[in-house]
């Protein structure tokens, strides 16, 4: 018979550690893009299309049968190809054997190494703003993120060696490095990865090197993998993929590069996580690897047209606008239309414009971050791009006090 003095133990939906993972920002931004039918330019998901061939290819590979489970560190002849590619494009050579490993996209490959590198209480460093998944993965392994400016000047944004320096501790395992760099659009000068690879060596720092956008610097700067430093090659971990390389962000194949022992450890989390990514879909990327120079020539000129474009529709519009070196985004000033919080101007300019961004505060994790920065992304089709201009300048001719 039930005993209503005593009460059931009440259920505890999840963990402690990520009792505050909750919808963020950008869940909010992209349901107001659709219910205002506002120009998104939040999000960072390409509007172009793929390569034919590369599409075509996937085709053959599903008639060919290859529909089953690749081995856990991906096909033979993909990981032959992006070593082949690293040691064209970067001249850092991995063997495909043990040193290259290919993950569900790159943010598995992000996450699964710091489960692999990182015990409770370690600390993982990262420049503020970053990526907002580098804290979930951290915290997932049980580490702490620990961030560090990076100096907003005229121009652009620049190492702060004296605030990195002090953010290495005794506690320090890894360094998430990104770059080029979401959300600022940076990109990584060869003295800044002199200055960082430096002490990384100093303090025997692991090195997560993110560089989803490796093929995507503008204006003929050249991108740069911290791995081929001195010293470096033996702590580096370099994470890149097919989604934004190729347009293809859905097929989610992703690839870490890196001596044995790290590519291992990686290894040894992921096959309990994903096991293996698409098949078929690594069979195409393989192929178009071989290539990879040229297409991205290509992708570098309409993307870079399509940055130009909003970067001069931002300044007309009295939203002042940080260059875009590399990547998908620009960030613009919201306090040339007066406000001071870049949430609320967000949330107010589908509204007022027929626009979405994302706020870079999404970005910061110091509380003392500037609020006064909006990530505009320009991967989007030559028309939305104009569109989202047109809005802006008519926004921005209406009055920009607030």
């Amino acid at each position: 018979m039930h005993d209503p003095s005593r009460a059931p133990h009440q259920v505890r939906d999840r963990a402690v550690r990520i009792q505050h993972f909750r919808p963020s920002v950008f869940s909010e931004m992209r349901d107001l893009a659709v219910r205002t039918g506002a120009v998104d330019m939040g999000q960072g998901a390409p509007a172009m299309a793929a390569p034919a061939a590369l599409t075509a290819a996937v085709a053959a590979a599903v008639e060919k049968g290859l529909n089953q489970y690749s081995p856990a560190a991906g096909l033979p002849e993909l990981r032959a190809a992006v070593a082949s590619y690293r040691r064209r494009t970067t001249g850092v050579r991995y063997r495909p054997d043990t040193e290259v490993v290919v993950t569900a996209g790159a943010t598995e490959a992000l996450s699964a190494a710091l489960l692999a590198l990182c015990d409770p209480g370690d600390e993982v460093l990262a420049f503020d703003p970053c990526y907002d998944a580098y804290s979930a993965c951290a915290e997932l392994a049980g580490a702490r993120l620990v961030t560090v400016p990076l100096a907003a000047r005229d121009g652009g944004f620049v190492l702060d060696e004296a605030a990195l320096r002090s953010g290495f501790g005794p506690r320090t395992r890894v360094l998430l490095f990104n770059s080029p760099h979401n959300p600022t659009g940076k990109v990584f000068t060869d003295e800044e990865l002199a200055v960082v690879a430096a002490l990384c060596r100093e303090h025997g720092v692991i090195v997560v090197a993110d560089e989803v956008y490796e093929h995507l610097a503008y204006d003929g700067r050249p991108h740069r993998t911290i791995a081929a430093l001195p010293g470096m090659r033996e702590r580096t971990l370099v994470v890149s993929g097919a989604g934004k390389t190729f347009n293809v962000t859905g097929w989610r194949i992703g690839w870490a590069c890196g001596p044995a022992p790290l590519v291992d450890a990686l290894l040894s989390v992921k096959q309990f996580v994903t096991f293996a990514a698409g098949t078929p879909f690594q069979a195409a990327v393989a192929g178009a690897l071989w290539d990879v120079e040229s297409w991205a020539v290509e992708l570098r000129e309409e993307l870079s047209a399509r940055r130009d474009l909003l970067t001069a529709g931002l300044q007309a519009a009295g939203l002042p606008a940080f260059p875009g070196e590399g990547g998908y985004f620009v960030l613009a000033d919201v306090r040339g239309w007066g406000y001071r919080d870049d949430v609320e101007f967000c949330r107010d300019l589908p509204a007022r414009a027929g626009v979405v961004a994302i706020p870079c505060s999404a970005f910061h994790h110091r509380a003392n971050a500037p609020r006064w920065l909006a990530r505009f992304a320009f991967c989007k089709s030559t028309e939305a791009v104009a569109e989202a201009v047109a809005r802006l300048g008519a926004a921005g001719g209406a009055g920009a006090g607030r």
